[in-house]
């Protein structure tokens, strides 16, 4: 499921809902459905043509939470220098 989902946007870049969504600052996130009924996200940034993905979680609330922003924002920015 999340690897599909994920080859999906590889591969048709740019998407957006209900497969895609941006975060804000480059950062975007990928919902993939799991066979559990619960949503997986990837968090990944696109720079020079590659797509990074820099965290990945199962999202429990509607907001994405600071701490699982912090992360990808920090890992994007080590991952593009």
């Amino acid at each position: 499921m999340i690897g599909t989902d994920l080859a999906t946007v590889q591969l048709g870049w740019p998407i957006g809902m209900p497969l895609c969504r941006p975060l804000g600052r480059g950062l975007w996130e990928v919902l993939s459905a799991l066979p559990s009924r619960r949503v997986a996200r990837l968090l990944f940034f696109v720079h020079e043509d590659r797509i990074g993905v820099v965290h990945g979680f199962i999202k429990k609330a509607q907001k994405t939470p600071a701490d699982d922003l912090e992360l990808a924002r920090r890992r994007m920015k080590e991952m593009q220098e």
